[in-house]
Parts: C-alpha cells; sequence; structure tokens
C-alpha cells in the first residue's frame, strides 16, 4: 500500500511529560475512538519530553506547537483513497518522583485519537529535577505501547531533552534492537548547542530505524502575529463547537472539555488560531467515541443504536427517524463550517508568512515544532507519503 500524505490523517503521538491526575490515564482517554475503521493505515509517532528541571522551554513548545505537528500530520491519505488514523501518546522521563524501578519514566496516555485530553494534559505539566534516562524511556515506550505490525505504516519516536543520553543502567542499543524489530524510526533532539549534543551522545541513537539527530533552542519562542482573519477564525469555532453531540456517559463531560481546551490554547492568537485549523480536519480531529455526528460518519447506522438517554434532553425524546435528520443538518452544518475554517487559515498563513518576509534577515530559531515537521516530511517519503 502506497501513501500519499494530503489533508485528510490520523497519527500517533507518544509524548513522556507529566500529570497528576486521580484516575489511571487508562480511564481518561480511550487507546482509540470506539467506532474506528480496524483496517485503516496509522502514522504512529511517540515524542518523548524530558520534563527535568531544566526543561520549562521545552515543555512551554510542546504545548504551543501540538496543534501545528497535528495538522502537519493531518494532511495525509493513502494513493488507494484510505485514511491513516491519527493517535496520540504520552510519556514523560526524567522526574524524580516517578518509580525509580520504572527508571523515572511514566506513561501519560497510550495510543488515542483524544486530542483535547492530549492538549489538557501538556498544559498540566511543570518540571522537576531528576535523572533522565534516555534508553529506558525509548525502550519502556516501544514495549508498552501497541504498535501497529503493518511495515508499510511509519512509526516514528521523538525523544527531546539534554544531560548524557548514555545515563541509566538500560543501555539505547537494547531499545535500538525492539525499534528496529517493529520498524519504528528514532529520532533524537538536543535542547542546547549541536555540538554539545554530540558530546553528550545524542547522535548515537539515529542508528535505531535510520533515525536522525538534531538540535533546538528550547527557549526559542514563535512570534505571535496578529491577523486580520484572527476574530473570525475564533466565530468560526464557536459555530463549529455547535454541531457536536454528546452521547454515552461522557458525552456532556467531553463536550465541556472541548471548550476548556480552547480557552487553554487561547493564550496567543497563533496557538489559538492552529488549534481552530486543527479541529477543521476532520480525519484528525475525530472524536466518535462522544460525538453523534462523527460516531455516524464512521457507522452510518449508528443513530439506531445509541442510547437515547444518554442523549442531551432536547433530543432523548425524538424518534430514530427525526434524530438522524437532525444528524444529518448537523453534520452538512460542520463540513460547511470546515471548509470555511480552512480557506480562512489558509488566508491567515499567506498574511503571516508576507510579513515574516519583511524581516527575512531575521536568523529563525529552530524548535521543536520546526524540526519535528522537517523529519516528518522527509521521513514520510520512506513510505511513499508526501506532506505538503
Amino acid at each position: 500500500m502506497h501513501f500519499i500524505l494530503k489533508p485528510a490523517a490520523v497519527f500517533t503521538i507518544s509524548l513522556f511529560a507529566t500529570h497528576d491526575f486521580s484516575k489511571p490515564v487508562q480511564e481518561i482517554i480511550p487507546a482509540a475512538a470506539v467506532h474506528v475503521n480496524k483496517l485503516n493505515p496509522k502514522i504512529q509517532a511517540a515524542i518523548l519530553l524530558d520534563v527535568s528541571g531544566s526543561m520549562d522551554g521545552l515543555i512551554e513548545q510542546a504545548k504551543s506547537q501540538l496543534w501545528t505537528m497535528v495538522s502537519t500530520l493531518g494532511k495525509a491519505t493513502c494513493s488507494d483513497g484510505a485514511v491513516p488514523q491519527v493517535e496520540l501518546a504520552l510519556y514523560e522521563y526524567g522526574r524524580d518522583n516517578n518509580d525509580v524501578k520504572k527508571g523515572y519514566v511514566k506513561q501519560l496516555s497510550p495510543f488515542t485519537h483524544d486530542l483535547d485530553e492530549v492538549s489538557k494534559i501538556l498544559f498540566s505539566l511543570h518540571t522537576n529535577g531528576g535523572d533522565e534516562y534516555c534508553g529506558q524511556v525509548i525502550y519502556t515506550s516501544l514495549d508498552e505501547l501497541k504498535w501497529d505490525t503493518s511495515s508499510q505504516n511509519y512509526k516514528v519516536i521523538f525523544i527531546a531533552g539534554n544531560e548524557d543520553f548514555l545515563q541509566g543502567n538500560l543501555h539505547y542499543t537494547k531499545a535500538c534492537i525492539i525499534a528496529k524489530s517493529k520498524g519504528v524510526i528514532v529520532n533524537t533532539i538536543y535542547c542546547g548547542d549541536r555540538m554539545q549534543g554530540i558530546r553528550e551522545h545524542w547522535n548515537l541513537a539515529g542508528e535505531c530505524g535510520n533515525g536522525s539527530f538534531t538540535n533546538i533552542n528550547q527557549d526559542a519562542k514563535e512570534p505571535d502575529i496578529p491577523t486580520p482573519f484572527d476574530n473570525t477564525l475564533i466565530t468560526l469555532n464557536e459555530k463549529l463547537n455547535n454541531t457536536y453531540i454528546g452521547y454515552g456517559y461522557l458525552g456532556e463531560q467531553n463536550k465541556i472539555k472541548q471548550e476548556e481546551v480552547d480557552k487553554l490554547n487561547g493564550y496567543s492568537s497563533s496557538v489559538s488560531a492552529k488549534r481552530v485549523a486543527a479541529k477543521a480536519q476532520s480525519n484528525v480531529y475525530n472524536n466518535s467515541s462522544w460525538d453523534l455526528v462523527d460516531a455516524v460518519k464512521a457507522d452510518s447506522t449508528y443513530f439506531s443504536k445509541v442510547d437515547m438517554k444518554t442523549l442531551p434532553d432536547s433530543l432523548k425524546n425524538k424518534t430514530r427517524v427525526q434524530l438522524q435528520a437532525f444528524v444529518k443538518v448537523k453534520a452538512e452544518e460542520r463540513s460547511k463550517i470546515q471548509k470555511e475554517i480552512e480557506s480562512t487559515n489558509l488566508n491567515r498563513e499567506k498574511f503571516i508568512a508576507a510579513e515574516k518576509a519583511k524581516s527575512a534577515n531575521t536568523k529563525t530559531e529552530q524548535t521543536l515544532e520546526s524540526e519535528v515537521e522537517k523529519i516528518i516530511k522527509l521521513q514520510a517519503k520512506r513510505f511513499h507519503m508526501v506532506i505538503n
């Protein structure tokens, strides 16, 4: 099967980061949306974050740049028209109050389609001093996560951090053996000077599945350029939210979470706009586990199966036929809004590109966003993928 990345895809990111939740993460984030077609191909990307004391800048970049990575990976379809599934998983390493027997590594999320929960977890992260065991975190992500077995799917790990890469009792070469056997590419991203990264052995893990080594300035910040299109995107986002119909016992809760995450990402026009653009990619921002419109899109008969008692009060007493008609109207409304968002965001990006061109001599800093995007576009070609 050959892949060509266009505006519709599903991908999996695994981040090693930190959170304090009372419930196990498996209860918070379903491993996969209930109605996703199991036969669809996948793009699985695992991003492992160092959350030790010096990594505040890295975490801030992950928070603000998640939605750009989502959108980039979301531009994917196969040559036969199949849509790759997008899944995300989160991990952290380098926190000294995590289990020492597990090398201070902690899974925050298994592979999931719940991007709102992923973003919520990222915004809960904070740093805390500790030992950074890179070999351990790579090994754990390979061992715990349910990596797809197909050799034709793009499966990739990004590990970002600093300090010596060889710390810990579990050597990275053990993880490399597993990575190669599972067809997972491992890329390392050093937060700091490139030569210092080499001295601290961050270039060595490139041996894993023909991965790459790069470095970033973790303290660099993307300029927040206001545009004439920002308010339009905010308005369209509100209209988009009104097309979601919560069902199931977590439906209402997830709809509330959707709006909460909108506010989390709204501290800058840039991050907010990127989130809105990602939400408009229906094959990336897929909420079929709690939204009836997405559920019926995945299974056209689902309106006849849903538990009517779990629907909003305004829908509980409708007949199944009336419910089907209502869902159809909302689906058409959403499709129209998504197209408006796509068009508006394109104009916004053109505006920003023009503004940046006015200061073309200004050096652009390498960030988590820019390097992950660049690496993905290059490596995707190995699987006959193109990301524009």
